[in-house]
């Protein structure tokens, strides 16, 4: 089981993360998963209807990411931090992609409480995971493109395991090699929030239900919490 490990040059420089890993085994994504289509066809609704829209930059929990983003050299109006790109997209079209319903369940409680969410396949994750700064000399394969290697600019904040990275610009985009598929079956998904203080409860409302969406289509699921106090969790 891999440990994922918040490093000490992270947590000095953003003392307020906070990072929900909510583990799955035993997934079953081949499976129809009713509540996860039933809450994107909830939020696309509130959308059509007026009474909700995802948070944008002016709001406090992306516009934290905005200034994290530019604190290690990323401009976040470019690359955005991927919970700003995604209710970007929805509240221009209207709707969410539909990738397999995993990934669909962390999209949809990403825009519904704004905070950045991911996941990983852990039987493609070499060794740990660690949140740390780039060195510039890692590789990265973006998520899509199995053909094309880039490499983090160095004080860039990456996801890395043994064999490279996972995620660059913290939360920007997913590496091709540990995306979650249909077929994942041992999966880790992070929820992250800069403010515990302001926004902790927001990210654990999240989080739990985050599991109770995964819990009908797993054998067993779990929540741990990464943070400067407790800078180590295993998925």
């Amino acid at each position: 089981m891999p440990a994922f490990r918040i490093d000490p040059a992270v947590a000095a420089a953003f003392p307020g993360t906070l990072i929900a890993l909510v583990t799955a085994t035993g997934v079953r994504g081949h499976e129809p998963w009713p509540h996860t289509s039933a809450t994107l066809a909830e939020l696309e609704q509130q959308l059509a209807d007026g009474s909700w829209r995802p948070a944008d930059e002016t709001d406090p929990r992306i516009e934290a990411w905005h200034t994290a983003y530019r604190s290690f050299g990323t401009n976040p109006r470019r690359v955005r931090p991927s919970v700003d790109a995604l209710g970007r997209r929805l509240a221009k079209r209207g709707s969410l992609p539909r990738i397999n319903p995993a990934v669909d369940s962390y999209n949809a409680l990403s825009v519904r409480h704004g905070l950045p969410a991911g996941a990983f396949d852990l039987d493609q994750v070499v060794g740990d995971v660690d949140i740390r700064h780039a060195h510039g000399t890692e590789s990265f394969t973006p998520l899509g493109e199995p053909g094309t290697v880039e490499s983090p600019r160095p004080g860039e904040i990456i996801y890395a395991d043994g064999t490279g990275v996972l995620t660059r610009h913290w939360n920007h985009r997913d590496a091709h090699r540990t995306r979650v598929t249909e077929d994942s079956v041992h999966v880790a998904f992070v929820l992250e929030t800069l403010h515990a203080a302001r926004d902790g409860d927001v990210l654990k409302v999240a989080a739990d239900e985050l599991r109770g969406l995964l819990a009908p289509h797993a054998e067993q699921t779990a929540v741990h919490y990464l943070g400067p106090a407790r800078p180590q969790a295993t998925a």
